[in-house]
């Protein structure tokens, strides 16, 4: 965007509209590990792969969230914003996302132990990661909101990944795949906080772009990781050293 001649504001449901042409463009269902994932194409050890690379993605999120929490400036932000590390770190009763990622990992024959070590973890997988970290405790707070818009598209791979795990994958099980159906509802929630936010929020077309740009900075994030697992376990099928081999 030209700066010293900006494009005109978009409205609320263009802004919207623009948002969600990102998602059909770069959300990583398109990618080519999920489509082999989802279609039963994968061999055992490519999908422990993937479980073990996708803990960390899970494991930080709460990490992002409370970095996120920290600059809200007022109490129904805070508390909105909180039920979110409450949904993966749970609160004592019942697991949270990341414990069931750990039920998903084990399902899958991976020791527990060795998956939140992390030792296993291909270098794509942090780096990639981390810059998502970084980038919501750096960036403003409306890009920060609008980087968790991926969320608007996650319904959609959520269905289909299970589905087509369940009936292609013998070694899998509904309490394996566990940690999706919770998702199913605490998505939607996410999404119509965020969403309403960030339409209510972007108040120049700067900001605007800037809500536009971070949604397609989470999407290429999300499509890195899958580049690395491809590329370690797929073709060529090169993990680098030190990384999980099946």
């Amino acid at each position: 965007m030209n700066v010293s001649n900006p494009e005109p504001m978009l409205s609320p449901d263009e802004l919207e509209r623009r948002l969600l042409e990102i998602g059909a463009e770069r959300y990583h269902n398109l990618h080519p590990f999920h489509r082999l994932l989802h279609d039963g194409k994968l061999n055992r050890g490519q999908v422990q792969a993937w479980a073990l690379n996708r803990y960390y993605y899970q494991c930080r999120i709460p990490a992002k969230d409370a970095s996120l929490l920290a600059r809200l400036p007022t109490t129904d932000l805070r508390r909105e914003w909180r039920r979110r590390l409450v949904d993966h770190d749970g609160e004592g009763t019942a697991p949270g996302g990341v414990e069931r990622w750990l039920r998903l990992t084990g399902g899958l024959g991976l020791d527990n132990n060795y998956v939140m070590s992390l030792e296993g973890l291909l270098p794509g997988t942090r780096f990639a990661v981390d810059a998502y970290v970084n980038f919501v405790r750096e960036r403003t707070v409306l890009e920060a909101v609008a980087s968790s818009l991926t969320e608007m598209f996650s319904g959609k791979i959520i269905s289909e990944r299970v589905a087509g795990m369940l009936r292609n994958y013998d070694f899998v099980d509904a309490d394996t795949l566990s940690y999706f159906t919770p998702r199913l509802t605490q998505a939607p929630l996410d999404v119509a906080f965020a969403l309403d936010y960030v339409k209510a929020h972007a108040k120049t077309r700067l900001e605007q772009q800037g809500v536009l740009d971070a949604l397609r900075f989470k999407c290429d994030l999300l499509w890195a990781q899958l580049d690395a697992l491809h590329f370690a376990y797929v073709a060529p099928g090169l993990p680098p050293p030190g990384a999980f081999r099946p």
